[in-house]
């Protein structure tokens, strides 16, 4: 694992395009340019196996997009764990994403991983299809995408 670099912004925003359907990503009424942001790669012998971005503001650090290029191996894990280490290092209070009603894995994902439920936004799917048309409609297991749903993991800032 390893910070994004200058010369990782190509492959970056590849990724970004590929696994999320457009160069952004909205969460809670934002649009970000994940390829801009800080994050880390997860790489072995070459092949990027995982990807982490994220934006700080207001003493949180809140992940903006994570991929797993093959679950179950503990890339998501591991990645999670440099956002927290990350957060702490720059004396942020909290970890912080965003993710859909749909997308169950990740809130067994997240959950396990420390992080509570702290909002849900009824519709808010909506008003993010006006920023980012390329969501789709129906996500994982046919469950119609319509909500934001908020995680939240405290972290004690380096001392």
């Amino acid at each position: 694992m390893r910070p994004i670099e200058e010369a990782d912004r190509i492959v970056v925003a590849r990724l970004v395009l590929e696994l999320w359907g457009a160069h952004t990503a909205v969460a809670h009424g934002e649009v970000f340019f994940p390829a801009s942001l800080p994050g880390f790669l997860v790489e072995r012998q070459g092949h990027v196996l995982g990807m982490l971005t994220y934006a700080v503001a207001n003493h949180q650090l809140e992940i903006v997009t994570i991929d797993a290029l093959r679950r179950g191996r503990g890339v998501g894990t591991a990645l999670v764990d440099a956002a927290v280490r990350q957060a702490r290092t720059l004396g942020c209070s909290r970890v912080r994403l965003t993710t859909t009603n749909d997308n169950l894995d990740a809130l067994r994902f997240y959950q396990r991983r420390g992080f509570k439920l702290t909002a849900l936004r009824p519709d808010a799917v909506r008003e993010a299809r006006k920023l980012k048309p390329e969501i789709p409609a129906v996500g994982e297991f046919g469950i119609p995408i319509t909500d934001e749903v908020d995680l939240e993991r405290w972290v004690a800032p380096r001392q």
